[in-house]
Parts: C-alpha cells; sequence; structure tokens
C-alpha cells in the first residue's frame, strides 16, 4: 500500500483479497504488511497467552527488534513471569516491556479497598490494564492483538484491521482465522515456549485472582472472571461514550 493507514482515514480493509488458506492462514502477510507500513509506530500488547506465543514468534521473523509490551499488573501468576524470561531468552533481539501501572497492588488497596477485583472488576481492570495500555499507546499509530474469532461472540466479527474506538488507534488482529487446535499445532511443531498452566486446564490466563481452570470442552474464556458477568478486561470494547 502506497498510504498508511491511521485511525482517521481508516475506511477499508487491504487484505479483503488475502488468501487465507495459506501456513499461517495469512497471519504472516499481514504483520509484515503492518511492520512495513507502521515500523515503529506499531506495538505489540502481549498477554503471553498461548496466542501470544505464536504471534511473537511470527513477528520475529518481520521485525526482529519489534516491540512486545506486556502489561503487568502486579497480580499475574509466577509461571506467567517465568515464561516472559525464557521468551526473552529465546528471542534477545526483541523489546520486550513490561508496564507497570501508576498504582501498586498496596497502593490501590489504600485508595480502593482491599481486592478490588472481587468487588469491582471492571475498575480494577482500567487501573491496572487499560489505562496503561492508553499510555503505552500515546503516539502509537497501530497495535496488534491476539484475539481470535472463535474464542467468544464479542470477537467473532473481528477483522484483520480494526478501526479501535477505546484506544483511537489501528488494531492489527493476525490470527482471526486460527482455531486452538491451529495455535497448538504451531506451538507444537515448532517447539515454542509455552505457560505450562495450560497444561493443567487454563485455556485462557489473565491475572491470578480473576483466571480460573475450565473444565473439559468448556469454552476458553470461562476461567476468566468465573464468578460474575464480566468477559472482557475492557481492551476490546468500545470507547464509553
Amino acid at each position: 500500500m502506497d498510504s498508511k493507514i491511521t485511525y482517521t482515514n481508516f475506511a477499508s480493509n487491504p487484505f479483503d483479497s488475502l488468501n487465507i488458506f495459506d501456513e499461517t492462514k495469512g497471519a504472516y502477510h499481514v504483520l509484515k504488511w503492518a511492520y512495513d507500513t507502521y515500523g515503529d509506530e506499531i506495538v505489540y500488547a502481549c498477554s503471553f497467552g498461548a496466542e501470544g506465543i505464536v504471534l511473537i514468534d511470527l513477528i520475529s521473523q518481520v521485525k526482529p527488534d519489534a516491540r512486545i509490551v506486556f502489561l503487568d499488573t502486579g497480580l499475574h501468576f509466577e509461571e506467567t513471569y517465568d515464561l516472559i524470561n525464557r521468551v526473552k531468552a529465546k528471542y534477545p533481539e526483541l523489546n520486550i516491556e513490561l508496564k507497570k501501572p501508576d498504582l501498586t497492588v498496596d497502593e490501590q488497596a489504600e485508595h480502593y479497598g482491599d481486592n478490588l477485583w472481587n468487588r469491582d472488576p471492571n475498575q480494577c481492570c482500567y487501573i491496572r490494564k487499560v489505562k496503561p495500555l492508553e499510555e503505552v499507546l500515546t503516539g502509537q499509530t497501530a497495535w496488534v492483538s491476539g484475539l481470535r474469532r472463535e474464542q467468544s461472540p464479542t470477537r467473532a466479527n473481528t477483522d484483520f484491521l480494526n478501526k479501535d474506538e477505546r484506544f483511537q488507534s489501528i488494531k492489527v488482529c493476525p490470527l482471526i482465522h486460527w482455531t486452538w487446535d491451529n495455535v497448538w499445532d504451531y506451538i507444537k511443531s515448532n517447539e515454542l515456549p509455552y505457560n505450562i498452566l495450560h497444561d493443567q486446564n487454563y485455556p485462557s490466563i489473565g491475572c491470578a485472582p480473576c483466571t480460573s481452570p475450565v473444565a473439559a470442552g468448556g469454552d476458553s474464556r470461562e476461567g476468566r472472571w468465573s464468578n460474575n458477568m464480566k468477559t472482557e478486561c475492557g481492551l476490546h470494547v468500545g470507547r464509553k461514550s
């Protein structure tokens, strides 16, 4: 493409005619286009879940020194931090940054009371994830996300390129056509590191207080905020009017 797609001039998806039946279901080509187009104005916000490991490996092939940001809420499983260290060792050129919120967990408790994630998980997610990502995306034209259409009804209409109303940017989602089996086939065939909690019935891994194992055959998002109606942390929903 000759021109850069931005939030303000977003009109159409340049990948409408892309062959999604290649080895990566279009993901490699989408990433190559995205990094060629946006250069240093694109960042990957990675949760280091299974999809994240796939994207990290593909991104390393198109931009070995890409910027990858993990929203370090201070509430993640130790297994997640261990995985990040293993990924850093495998891909030493990648610029992996752990972005912390303004408040520590203890400071949040002082301001809002203990265990805010139980009483008001939306507020907790805003403080520890949404606001930090807003800061990360300031000055960035686009960001990469590992959303897949198969994951949930709220993600079923995701495109390769999306106008992100929440963060006023372009959200690039290379894995929209991948199934859960596709993700794991790629991880296994390429012998990639992954979070060992996936072997303990945790398909989707977030903060420890809000993540539970899922029964065999359960929905991949079922273990997130399982005691209330919340299904998203707020990173993938529109800006409130």
